[in-house]
């Protein structure tokens, strides 16, 4: 049903009020400035595409990341705890165990290490280390750099919309007091004629 109560027809003619022989300055002000925020929001499209376009030093920050650190496997010294699991908590949780491991100058290293509940000792579990073979995390992957580098531009884009629509939102409130205004003084004059302000 397209009617008055249609949102797609209200929202045309709050954006081109001039065919309507109704519409007060008031109206085309207010229709200049929803034109004016849809222009702005269209045009920090680029702008939200070029907070992507840190995607190479995102990717350079991957590369530093990986520089001394290194994949290696760690053996549990014992068994990883099993998780218990009751009705109010689901998931399987790794837990920290206690294991060794070997560094590129052959170096043993024991500490807690993040494996599945359950796991028998002598497991094996992938861990990352630094140059002295220390436990460290897993460097930035260029996939991580892309999501990353798309993810800021969308939320600059999103945070620059968010504002325009919230400025949009004042300046209406602010029209309709004034409208409303306009309407009570109409009506104090002529009270019974129906006059529109």
């Amino acid at each position: 049903m397209h009617g008055s109560s249609d949102p797609i027809a209200r929202f045309r003619r709050r954006l081109l009020p001039g065919h309507n022989s109704l519409a007060r300055a008031s109206d085309r002000f207010e229709a200049f400035l929803l034109k004016l925020f849809l222009l702005a929001a269209l045009l920090t499209v680029p702008v939200a595409a070029a907070g992507s376009a840190n995607h190479a030093r995102q990717v350079a920050a991957a590369a530093t990341d990986a520089v001394g650190r290194q994949a290696a496997t760690a053996f549990l010294s014992k068994a990883a705890p099993v998780r218990i699991v009751d009705s109010e908590s689901v998931g399987t949780d790794n837990a920290t165990t206690e294991a060794t491991w070997t560094d590129s100058r052959g170096a043993r290293h024991t500490g807690g290490v993040l494996a599945t509940p359950g796991s028998p000792a002598g497991s094996p579990v992938p861990i990352w280390i630094a140059a002295r073979g220390e436990l460290t995390t897993a460097p930035r992957t260029a996939s991580t750099a892309v999501f990353d580098s798309v993810l800021v531009g969308l939320w600059l884009w999103f945070a620059v919309v968010a504002s325009l629509v919230l400025f949009h939102r004042v300046v209406r409130l602010v029209l309709d007091r004034h409208r409303m205004a306009a309407w009570e003084r109409a009506w104090a004059v002529h009270p019974r004629s129906g006059s529109w302000p």
